[in-house]
């Protein structure tokens, strides 16, 4: 991948007329990114980071476990492809991301922000409070006052900056001439604080400062709660990008160079050594090989490669090199177009309006209404500018959503608790939300329902003798199958035979010589075989007479349970897979599920699952593979294993953290639970409101009597919202 180095530039006007000193100069170091899907606890990046940083040209890796991805610096002229093999010796996927296409993510960064003005609320509200319990116990005149000016130094700075977020977020709505729950907040604070001041500046007996921060407290702390609850939020079509190829090797006049791809063009020559992924769209014209085509299209099994197929970016050549001419570069490539595809289907989803914003289109215009009524009544009936906005400020503090700001992020972190401890991370804000509106539940086949690693049927039925060949076959290849079969053996305590002449024959399988005969391991075409309905690879093990091994591709734990589960809580279930017809129609028929799509495009999948919205259908998709991240992003809600690429899991809205489907359905039990408790919080917070407003427009709501109000219907909230757990 590209090499991110860091030069030091001078500032020095003389030093900027010799860019040959400039160009002397060493570069400090490399800084690389790899893609770590199959990592998923402390042991995992404790083995990674070891086997990393025991490399003397790697200067430190650090590997992220939520983003499933190793950060590194290394000696400038280390390439991120030299590591690959590294890692996939310490029995890990890796795939290299371009640093130069990844966004920052800010998302440590606003949590940090966050906890940073909570405590400063808390710590200025706690100091107001110790004050305001001085004028509550008696305080009076001087004392008093000098006591709500000390309340008001503490309040203002404190309240500018702990609010920010509130403040920020009103602006936006009234800029565009709407209402959401911060406008309330806002103007209640901004009342609360004004009122208080002039109350101060008159020698008068109430203040609000320590509610106005009391609230500021509260709320705060429910954004908190909802930061908690989801995951770094980036774009997966970014992340689709950063897995575009950023360097390759163009073939001229038989030379090779190293360029970015961006510098290729149409009709280029491009040479893609064996575990190298295809940076261009385009058509092989020499060498022979196997493509992993799995994470594109779903497909379990490689395929053969020869001159005149045609290649996509991102497909992986397997066994041998292969010169490609490029028919296709840049944003014209298949991985580019379905980068597009997730694109549009993310901006879709951003529509969803939460239960929170629904209640604020409601419950903001009413609050303003009710203050403005009390307001005039009250100057009407006492001419008296300073009680009627007194009892304005009283009714906008007593009415402020503090309860409603804590009902659904109060909810959603017990449930995201609860689903965290069955293995299941929530992502997305709203995720319970639209998952307990799911009624229709689609799965990807190939690394989902199914494990994605094709197991040996038949292993049992050969000689020992015939094994110990087929295990020392297997072992010098790096095909799927001959993988899964040395595993097999390794298993069964099957040591290999001393097979000489070891040779992998790219596209077609293993040769060598045991006891002064050939032996062979791979296509049944090349053996001597026939090619049956199912998964097969032949042995001839210098008898003459081939035999197949036969694969099938192992169910995913709790896969048949998570299937009958949903069908039984009255869920359709859909399978849609670009694996061939007969893989999918088997394990259709092997799960019960009666409908599904073979040979299905990324574009295929995520039009099928717009159709199904469009027909009313709220749907889950199901899927790890960049062939799914369009559907993932497409659908109502998204569910990823950990072990999925990259892209697909940020396009999801929840992921599964272990290998076991079951948890599915209890999330979808437990999203239509929390929704409910949700509900029950915002008929909380109206009787709260029911029984607290006729005080505040009665004038009988002190200072003390608003912050007591506030607390209580938080607390109430927050209580209802812990029975989930």
């Amino acid at each position: 991948m590209t090499a991110q180095i860091r030069h030091t530039t001078s500032v020095c006007p003389g030093c900027a007329t010799a860019p040959h000193e400039a160009a002397e100069a060493a570069p400090a170091e490399a800084r690389l990114a790899l893609s770590l899907p199959g990592i998923h606890c402390q042991a995992c990046i404790s083995m990674v980071e070891r086997g990393l940083n025991a490399r003397p040209d790697v200067h430190s890796a650090r590997v992220n476990l939520t983003l499933k991805r190793v950060m590194i610096e290394a000696d400038p002229d280390l390439r991120a492809a030299d590591l690959i093999p590294v890692i996939e010796g310490l029995g890990y996927e890796a795939h290299e991301l371009d640093l130069s296409a990844l966004a920052a993510t800010q998302a440590d960064r606003a949590g940090r922000d966050l906890l940073m003005r909570l405590a400063v609320a808390g710590f200025a509200s706690m100091n107001v409070m110790l004050l305001s319990v001085s004028v509550w116990s008696g305080a009076s005149d001087a004392t008093r006052d000098m006591f709500h000016w000390i309340s008001a130094a503490i309040t203002f700075p404190a309240i500018i900056f702990s609010a920010k977020p509130f403040l920020q977020n009103a602006w936006s709505a009234l800029r565009v001439g709407r209402l959401n729950m911060d406008v309330p907040i806002v103007l209640a604070l901004v009342l609360a604080l004004v009122t208080s001041l002039w109350e101060t500046s008159l020698s008068g007996e109430h203040a609000y400062f320590d509610a106005a921060l009391t609230l500021t407290f509260f709320l705060l702390a429910g954004r908190y709660l909802d930061y908690r609850t989801r995951a770094v939020a980036r774009s997966a079509a970014e992340e689709l990008t950063a897995l575009e190829v950023p360097r390759a090797i163009r073939l001229l006049d038989g030379q090779e160079y190293e360029v970015p791809v961006a510098d290729l063009g149409l009709g280029d020559l491009i040479l893609v050594r064996p575990g190298g992924r295809m940076p261009v769209d385009g058509e092989i014209v020499d060498g022979q090989s196997e493509l992993d085509r799995s994470l594109l299209t779903g497909e379990t099994l490689p395929v053969f490669a020869e001159p005149g197929l045609a290649v996509s970016a991102g497909e992986v050549n397997l066994t041998g090199p292969l010169t490609v001419r490029a028919t296709a570069v840049g944003e014209d490539t298949s991985l580019h177009r379905m980068a597009d595809l997730v694109a549009i289907a993310e901006s879709g989803r951003s529509r969803y309006t939460s239960l929170a914003d629904s209640a604020a289109k409601l419950y903001a215009p009413g609050v303003h209404v009710l203050s403005a009524l009390a307001f005039a009544g009250w100057f009407l009936y006492t001419f008296d500018m300073r009680t009627a906005l007194n009892i304005a400020a009283a009714v906008l503090i007593i009415t402020c959503p503090c309860a409603l700001g804590l009902a659904v992020p109060a909810v959603t972190t017990a449930a995201s608790g609860r689903l965290f401890k069955k293995g299941m991370l929530i992502k997305h804000a709203t995720a319970l939300e639209r998952l307990a509106e799911v009624d229709t539940v689609v799965f990807d086949k190939t690394g989902t329902l199914t494990a994605g690693t094709p197991e040996v049927e038949n292993f049992g039925d050969f000689q020992r003798a015939d094994l110990e060949v087929a295990a020392a076959l297997a072992s010098a290849s790096a095909h799927p199958l001959s993988q899964a079969l040395a595993r097999a053996a390794h298993e069964a305590g099957i040591k290999p035979a001393e097979v000489s002449e070891l040779q992998e024959i790219p596209g077609y399988g293993t040769e060598g010589r045991f006891r002064g005969k050939p032996v062979r391991l791979g296509r049944a075409v090349w053996v001597g075989g026939s090619q049956g309905a199912q998964t097969q690879a032949w042995l001839d093990a210098g008898s003459g007479k081939p035999a197949s091994f036969l694969f099938s591709d192992a169910l995913r734990p709790g896969a048949e349970q998570a299937v009958k589960d949903l069908q039984a809580a009255g869920k359709e279930v859909l399978l849609l897979s670009g694996d061939t017809e007969g893989a999918v129609e088997d394990l259709a028929l092997r799960l019960g599920i009666a409908k599904w799509m073979a040979g299905a495009l990324p574009g295929d999948k995520a039009a099928r699952v717009q159709m199904l919205a469009e027909s009313g259908k709220k749907v889950l998709m199901v899927g790890d593979g960049l062939n799914d991240t369009a559907a993932l992003a497409a659908a109502h809600v998204s569910i990823s294993p950990a072990s999925a690429l990259d892209a697909a899991r940020v396009a999801s809205d929840i992921v599964l953290l272990g290998q076991d489907l079951s948890p599915v359905p209890d999330a979808c039990d437990t999203a239509r639970r929390a929704t409910k408790r949700i509900r029950e919080n915002f008929r909380i917070a109206t009787l709260y409101n029911i029984i607290a407003v006729p005080l505040a427009v009665a004038g009988l709501a002190t200072p003390l009597i608003a912050a007591l109000a506030m607390s209580t219907s938080s607390i109430t909230v927050s209580l209802n919202a812990l029975r989930l757990r």
